[in-house]
């Protein structure tokens, strides 16, 4: 895993060969706000990638570059080789985005057959529907929708046409479990085909078990690059629990939160949860002490976890 170094290329060139979209040195400042901060990246072909950051990372306002819905302080965006938006006006970019209502007094069915219309190369209006999972709502009027079926139709106007590139902010947000499987469902489908999904969220569980790369932003800065994987390693702490069931004697508090290593404690009853940039000098304090812990456990971070831990470590450097 490898994190993208700022470069200051006066005039950068196109997009490499396969490379769907280039971020060159990229800045976007909002007043005195440094949304976007010297952002360098590449996208390629048929991958899934998700975008994590806390509020106020930047992740908005990098797919409002991405789609040539802002244009850039400095810098470079290329989309296939070309502008955001010479590429959104040949059809290559379905997008589906938090912002923005849905046009009311029409069906869902009016509606999508409105976006297959648009777009330079839609597929049928039946089919659009289907794989959005509103065939069944195709008769229903957009203003009686719930949240999470008004997501599924900006997902079916987002798949209108034929793609190389979707980009998805916080697309199940509303969605049941159920819708929630069937979207992921289609969107590994689209990427085994060859399109390229970027999609931003909140629900890291979602970026652990569907993203083959995971871009993590903070302060407009690309923080970290890899897979879920790899960037659980970078965390470099790993997860230590285990029961006081068996201790006899009361155990000071202080002492568990001054065993070595740890970046993160909890105590729950007899339960003990630890965090460990050592995880084997860590345990071994803990029998030092002449404790026997029972059900003892080591773990690797979680995302989440991993997550939290990459972006407090940046704030701490600061």
């Amino acid at each position: 895993m490898t994190t993208t170094e700022t470069k200051h290329t006066a005039h950068p060139g196109p997009a490499a060969p396969g490379t769907v979209v280039s971020f060159e040195n990229v800045t976007k400042s909002y007043g005195t706000v440094r949304a976007v901060d010297g952002l360098s990246l590449e996208l390629h072909p048929g991958e899934t990638v998700a975008l994590l950051g806390p509020n106020g990372a930047g992740k908005s306002s990098t797919l409002d570059l991405l789609l040539g819905l802002r244009p850039a302080d400095s810098g470079s965006v290329r989309l296939f080789g070309t502008t955001p938006r010479e590429a959104v006006a040949a059809g290559r970019v379905g997008a589906m985005l938090q912002s923005g209502g849905l046009m009311e007094d029409v069906t869902v069915t009016e509606l999508v057959a409105l976006g297959c219309a648009l777009h330079p190369r839609p597929y049928p209006v039946d089919e659009v529907l289907a794989r959005a999972g509103v065939d069944t709502l195709a008769d229903r009027m957009v203003n009686k929708l719930s949240g999470g079926q008004e997501q599924r139709v900006r997902f079916a106007l987002a798949t209108a046409g034929h793609n190389d590139l979707i980009v998805l902010d916080e697309p199940t947000t509303g969605m049941d479990v159920t819708s929630r499987q069937a979207f992921w469902a289609t969107m590994r489908e689209l990427a085994a085909q060859g399109r390229t999904v970027l999609f931003a969220t909140h629900y890291l569980e979602e970026a652990d078990a569907i993203a083959d790369r995971v871009l993590v932003l903070n302060r407009g800065r690309l923080l970290a690059d890899g897979t879920a994987a790899e960037i659980k390693a970078r965390a470099g702490a790993r997860k230590i629990s285990f029961d006081l069931d068996g201790v006899h004697a009361p155990v000071d508090e202080q002492v568990l939160r001054a065993l070595p290593h740890l970046t993160g404690y909890e105590r729950h009853g007899a339960t003990v949860r630890l965090q460990s940039r050592d995880a084997d000098a860590t345990v071994h304090a803990v029998y030092a002490l002449g404790l026997y812990p029972r059900n003892l456990e080591v773990a690797g971070l979680g995302l989440e976890q991993a997550f939290i831990a990459l972006t407090e470590a940046e704030e701490a450097a600061k």
